[in-house]
């Protein structure tokens, strides 16, 4: 199930069926709140080269290496989180973690 919290809608699975488990609990929550942030950080990419294709096309290609590097960096990011959540530990994200725990 904690592997299912980090494959971004999936995570709904273990939250709703797992409520018993605090620990799985958090890592669904944490997974939640990663793909909220996530969602934010491509529409944020999506208006940037919006904007950027507008100057020119070298400027515009930039977002597209920028979101290729984000995808990647949010790939290693689940797995890092997938991994230490497997391992019985918990993989604190700066300024994400913390709205895991809120709900």
């Amino acid at each position: 199930m904690i592997v299912l919290s980090y494959l971004w809608l999936l995570a709904l699975i273990p939250l709703l069926v797992e409520k018993d488990d605090r620990e799985v609990q958090w890592h669904a929550k944490h997974g939640l709140v990663l793909f909220a942030v996530e969602i934010v950080l491509w529409i944020g990419l999506f208006i940037l080269g919006i904007v950027l294709a507008f100057v020119g096309d070298i400027v515009g290609c930039f977002t597209t290496v920028l979101s290729f590097v984000a995808w990647i960096g949010i790939l290693i990011l689940h797995i890092m989180c997938i991994v230490k959540g497997v391992n019985g530990g918990r993989m604190i994200v700066p300024g994400v973690s913390q709205y895991a725990d809120r709900f």
